[in-house]
């Protein structure tokens, strides 16, 4: 990370790219016990977070990351009764999934609380569904969490972490999918934030790979855009136990009883075609 006077940059080391968002000033800086987090105002792009000097989100694209996380997976399970969610601390995700009437409880283990607290300050528009009923705040340890679950707990994990580096870097291993598919009923599904397809391609085959020795019979990478992440184009991961990936509830979703800003029945349709590089890279 560098920080001009007037501009917050991200600069990628390892990728060659970097990018810039122009800043009016910085709002809150702390060190937590896990982690680096700072939280700008923007000129375009409204409140930002930054984690060990990495974006996390802002106000202004942030919907396009927490409705494709949440909406293909829960339209995709034939009835999401039990969502478990881990990480998601801003709340975007279990906002969005709390939209779905079919959804009886969420529970969210987010390993820093601060992320949390911060975000009810800084982005409040997120956290509408933090005191919904239906709705357990959990701060711990998502992996130990997952692996203390009772078999069969939960029909939905979703699983928003930061990049798989420091706490979030066991999220992507198969020891901690073999636990995730023992916690899920049958017919459940994981749906795994899984970066860029064009920067992190070797990342994504080794996140499926890990994925079907845990035992997950079917996969697939859902494509979206998302402008403040490298490379403008992210994507996240279904793994399904006995789940058909690519039967949606169509109907369902054309009748949804919610607004959404991006997510519909045509992008969903969409994203989950994949180009021909990203055939030839990943594991079938």
């Amino acid at each position: 990370m560098s920080l001009d006077q007037n501009w917050f940059t991200e600069v990628g080391e390892n990728t060659g790219i970097a990018f810039s968002l122009r800043i009016n000033g910085k709002l809150h800086e702390e060190r937590t016990e896990y982690q680096h987090i700072e939280i700008y105002d923007t000129t375009d792009f409204g409140h930002l977070m930054t984690i060990d000097g990495y974006i996390m989100l802002t106000q202004r694209d942030n919907f396009l990351y927490h409705e494709m996380l949440a909406h293909p997976v829960l339209y995709t399970h034939v009835n999401p009764k039990d969502v478990l969610i881990i990480g998601g601390g801003d709340c975007g995700t279990l906002k969005e999934a709390l939209r779905h009437d079919a959804v009886k409880s969420a529970v969210q283990v987010e390993i820093d609380e601060r992320v949390t607290r911060l975000s009810e300050r800084f982005f409040p528009e997120l956290c509408e569904a933090n005191d919904d009923p239906r709705a357990r705040l959990v701060f711990g340890d998502g992996i130990q969490w997952v692996a203390d679950s009772e078999p069969e707990s939960y029909d939905v994990i979703i699983i928003d972490s930061t990049d798989p580096i420091g706490p979030a870097e066991g999220l992507f291993s198969e020891p901690f999918y073999r636990d995730c598919f023992r916690a899920l009923r049958p017919g459940g599904i994981i749906a795994q934030q899984s970066e860029s397809p064009l920067l992190h391609l070797k990342l994504i085959s080794a996140m499926r790979r890990a994925m079907r020795k845990a035992g997950f019979g079917e996969l697939l990478t859902l494509n979206f855009p998302q402008c403040v992440y490298p490379s403008g184009w992210w994507s996240a991961t279904l793994a399904g136990k006995g789940a058909a990936l690519r039967n949606l509830r169509d109907q369902d979703i054309a009748d949804k009883p919610f607004p959404t800003r991006y997510y519909n029945l045509a992008m969903h349709q969409a994203c989950m075609a994949q180009p021909e590089f990203f055939r030839g890279g990943i594991e079938p």
